[in-house]
């Protein structure tokens, strides 16, 4: 399964790399048609369709149409290109205002829930993109998982933290048991049924609830 580099490989993350422009005459040569978004769209179709074990730049190529070494013009490596699709797909997540602006009392206008809705919301969300994506979740595992996508989303988780009001330990330890539950749950979530998921989400919540100086946790309707 191509989920890592190679064993010994030293590798920096895409998103850590900036690639060298290449030459005037070098980028006439490039094939026409293609840019690294395309092919990034291609990668996550491919991916859907034939699995992650399956993926291969030569597949991806003749999807497209090309060679294989025209890739190449666009990504490094394919690890590179995996890193790009991971983040793609997380970039379906939605971090609407209610997801992301926590006000200082737990609650947005015309948001009785509070933070623990916002983070219901928020969580099932993320566990669609694994259901719809089963790929992904190997991938963050395998990956740094930094992208603009996956730092949107985890800003918005850290925003729902400030509404609890937790610091110190406590703050840390709600964002790494999230954290955790998210990412663990990519394993099960199409064996899991959604109110099984749900209702270990409202356990985690009450535990963190439980944590929440007074006032700062929503009453439940």
């Amino acid at each position: 399964m191509a989920t890592a580099a190679d064993p010994g490989e030293t590798r920096t993350s895409v998103w850590l790399t900036a690639r060298p422009a290449a030459p005037a005459r070098r980028r006439s040569e490039a094939p026409s048609g293609l840019d690294r978004e395309r092919i990034t769209a291609a990668t996550v179709r491919l991916l859907d369709a034939e699995g992650l074990a399956r993926f291969s730049m030569r597949r991806l190529a003749a999807g497209l149409g090309v060679t294989a070494m025209s890739l190449y013009w666009y990504v490094d490596t394919k690890q590179d290109l995996l890193e790009l699709a991971l983040d793609s797909a997380l970039g379906e997540l939605r971090l609407s205002a209610a997801a992301t602006e926590g006000a200082p009392g737990g609650a947005v206008e015309g948001d009785e829930a509070g933070w623990p809705g916002r983070l219901q919301t928020l969580a099932r969300g993320y566990r669609r993109v694994l259901a719809d994506h089963p790929w992904v979740a190997p991938l963050t595992a395998a990956y740094p998982n930094i992208g603009p996508h996956a730092r949107a989303f985890d800003a918005a988780l850290q925003r729902l933290l400030d509404a609890t009001g937790l610091v110190d330990a406590a703050r840390t330890g709600a964002h790494l048991a999230v954290s955790q539950f998210l990412h663990g749950c990519g394993g099960t979530v199409r064996r899991a049924p959604e109110g099984d998921f749900c209702l270990a989400l409202d356990v985690l919540i009450a535990g963190i609830e439980a944590k929440a100086p007074a006032g700062r946790a929503p009453a439940r309707p």
